[in-house]
């Protein structure tokens, strides 16, 4: 199972998880141009696509999806509040209601040679979720070889973790600086906004709940990308630093167990994860 970002950030998110012959998209908050040209780089095109996962309806989520969804003709999974925050707003125009299939929290469903999870996340959207994924047939919550994507993510608690327990590679947000953003041009609302329970993960945030589930499971986690990073409030090396030192402080005690941590830009295609 392989997993890499297209793009991720606040300017627009597209992440691809692929096993076998099953090709995922979650989220299409850039162009389609942008995502077949990512997919390009691995020898797919929107054809090849098994389906795309919506986390939620904000336009860095979804920008892209009508001319996606008229292009391709793939189905479209989201929470039913997301579908219809969807069909309800400019971007959801021209999509065809009929691609769409709800999936509901915890409840996990297959498409091909996955099987998909949906959790749900703390955010300011109508119905938002995050995903992980396993090979068909063995949603197993305990189990590393699985992978997923969390975004988007005001705050995080023990259903956060226990959803994620065992995840052997993970794209994670890592959103902002507090001190950053503290000190930065955004109105005050705004900057309340992402720092409250329904806002985003800040560095620091991603560090510790990195920490709580590599307490949790010991040895699963091996691979993470920091995602979702601003562009005003946040920087790929303070990023990076400030969750590596978090990290390292909690794999010095327990035998050096390192942790990949890679960054998922902005603008271009990340690293590429895997989970044999």
């Amino acid at each position: 199972m392989r997993l890499f970002s297209i793009a991720s950030g606040s300017s627009g998110n597209a992440v691809f998880v692929g096993e076998g012959s099953t090709n995922i998209l979650i989220d299409a908050g850039i162009s389609a141009k942008r995502i077949k040209e990512g997919l390009s780089t691995i020898g797919l095109s929107l054809k090849d696509l098994s389906a795309v996962l919506i986390t939620h309806e904000h336009i860095d989520h979804i920008k892209g999806l009508s001319v996606l969804a008229r292009q391709g003709q793939m189905p479209i999974y989201a929470t039913d509040g997301t579908i219809g925050a969807i069909l309800s707003s400019f971007s959801g125009k021209g999509i065809d209601p009929g691609l769409f299939k709800t999936v509901d929290k915890d409840r996990a469903f297959e498409i091909g040679e996955l099987s998909c999870l949906p959790i749900g996340i703390s955010h300011d959207a109508a119905d938002p979720v995050s995903y992980r994924f396993f090979r068909a047939g063995s949603a197993d919550p305990g189990h590393d070889s699985s992978m997923a994507v969390m975004t988007d993510l005001g705050t995080y608690d023990d259903y956060i973790v226990d959803s994620l327990s065992g995840v052997g590679a993970l794209l994670l947000e890592s959103n902002h600086d507090v001190r950053v953003l503290e000190a930065g041009p955004y109105p005050y609302p705004l900057k309340r906004r992402i720092l409250g329970r329904y806002g985003h993960l800040s560095n620091e945030g991603c560090g510790e709940l990195l920490t709580r589930l590599m307490e949790k499971r010991p040895g699963a986690l091996s691979q993470v990308l920091l995602g979702h990073l601003s562009r005003e409030n946040n920087y790929p090396e303070l990023a990076f630093q400030t969750v590596k030192q978090i990290a390292d402080q909690y794999t010095a005690s327990h035998l050096g167990k390192g942790l990949q941590i890679g960054i998922a830009a902005r603008d271009h295609r990340s690293p590429e994860i895997e989970v044999k």
